[in-house]
């Protein structure tokens, strides 16, 4: 079951409608290219720090934010998790979301939670539905947490948007992946890094061209047949930071 097909419309000839119309989108060449190239220009101008959810701001595109109420909506998962927490925007976003659901927990895990962004976190009126923990995703105290908090949910939803390097995204699939539920997803964030024109230099970054969240997506899903990579998100949004990283669990 694709996403189009998780999240159906009350009228079968408008959902028909946009079905087509997504899937021209994704042999459009001229909309996809000026897609990229607005992106590109959006990340020089850190564009995605313009927002803000529920007061906690999110750096995030708004195409991106779109997509994850979606999925959550159409997946209604019992646990959320997320990996890279900043100012908290995203694990709101989550808990917001399972508040209209009725159930539900955000797990947010970032190797530094400042004090401040805790304290606003801690204190939002949705904080009943979010959980923090402080570490390194891939540490081994730290998985196993999450992994316990994990424990007895039907539905889980993976968010990874962390540290954005090959061998750091690939031990976070590793990590928490297997815990997808069938039907939902692993969204892996900022793999446009493969996508950046060719003279982009990331000056204060450890990623790049080779050595990103695609890359690391590529090499894990040999190995995993039970993951597929869902075009239809991203050619939906067209504008996305996860080109080849909507990765739905079909088996």
């Amino acid at each position: 079951m694709t996403y189009l097909e998780t999240t159906p419309t009350a009228h079968p000839a408008h959902q028909l409608e946009k079905k087509e119309r997504i899937a021209d989108f994704a042999t459009d060449t001229e909309f996809r290219a000026l897609s990229n190239a607005w992106r590109a220009m959006a990340l020089e101008r850190k564009y995605m720090n313009n927002f803000s959810w529920l007061g906690r701001p999110m750096i995030q595109l708004p195409m991106d934010a779109m997509a994850m109420q979606e999925l959550i909506w159409a997946v209604q998962p019992d646990l959320i998790i997320e990996t890279g927490v900043a100012h908290g925007g995203s694990v709101v976003l989550s808990a917001s979301m399972l508040e209209l659901i009725g159930h539900g927990q955000v797990v947010g895990v970032d190797i530094d939670i400042r004090e401040h962004n805790r304290k606003e976190i801690e204190a939002h009126p949705l904080a009943h539905r979010i959980s923090l923990i402080q570490g390194s995703s891939v540490a081994p105290e730290v998985v196993a947490k999450v992994r316990a908090l994990a424990e007895g949910k039907k539905k889980v939803l993976v968010f990874l948007d962390s540290n954005h390097t090959h061998e750091h995204v690939l031990a976070e699939l590793k990590a928490y992946a297997d815990l997808v539920s069938v039907g939902s997803y692993c969204v892996v964030f900022d793999t446009f890094v493969e996508d950046m024109p060719a003279d982009y230099v990331w000056t204060d970054r450890p990623w790049g061209k080779g050595n990103n969240p695609k890359t690391a997506v590529w090499e894990w899903l040999k190995d995993h047949p039970a993951f597929v990579i869902d075009k239809s998100v991203e050619d939906r949004l067209l504008v996305t930071s996860a080109p080849d990283g909507f990765l739905q669990r079909i088996a």
